[in-house]
């Protein structure tokens, strides 16, 4: 592992880099946390701040663009920044269970399929962690694709026994 890729980064880079992985691990600590007490807040806010920085960022971030300016991954950006809004809008109103949902929601499909694009074989996350194996990059993104597809069903079996 070497972190050269990262510090040779933009500053743009970087700070979506460092608030994503911020996002990416308080993210279970707001979600899951049984109390909802005022670490619960303290943390949801530092976790929809780092988010909020990780999705306006990567609008700086163009060196995978097809459209324009823009990539693919520019639409996580802008559901997670309607997310966000939903979310907290929720909370605002009282509906605990939907702001809940709304940001499980985001943080499984939205951060963890972001992050897993960072693997793509030729991105700096990638180099960061297989400087001279790219290739592993496959296997984490098939892996993890695997773990959000059980996911999914897991939940949906659930569900459907729940009706």
């Amino acid at each position: 592992m070497s972190f050269a890729p990262f510090l040779a980064a933009s500053p743009t880079i970087q700070i979506h880099a460092i608030a994503a992985t911020l996002a990416l691990v308080l993210g279970p600590f707001a979600i899951y946390r049984d109390r909802r007490d005022a670490l619960h807040k303290w943390i949801g806010y530092i976790w929809v701040i780092a988010m909020l920085c990780t999705a306006l960022s990567s609008f700086g971030i163009r060196a995978y663009a097809v459209i324009g300016p823009f990539s693919p991954i520019h639409i996580l950006s802008c559901l997670a920044i309607w997310s966000i809004w939903v979310g907290m809008r929720y909370i605002y109103r009282g509906n605990i269970r939907a702001h809940r949902k709304t940001f499980q929601s985001l943080y499984w499909n939205g951060v963890l399929v972001a992050a897993l694009f960072n693997f793509l074989p030729g991105r700096i996350v990638n180099r960061l962690f297989f400087n001279d194996a790219r290739e592993i990059g496959w296997v984490v993104i098939g892996a993890g694709g695997a773990f959000l597809v059980g996911r999914i069903l897991l939940s949906r079996q659930l569900f459907a026994r729940l009706t």
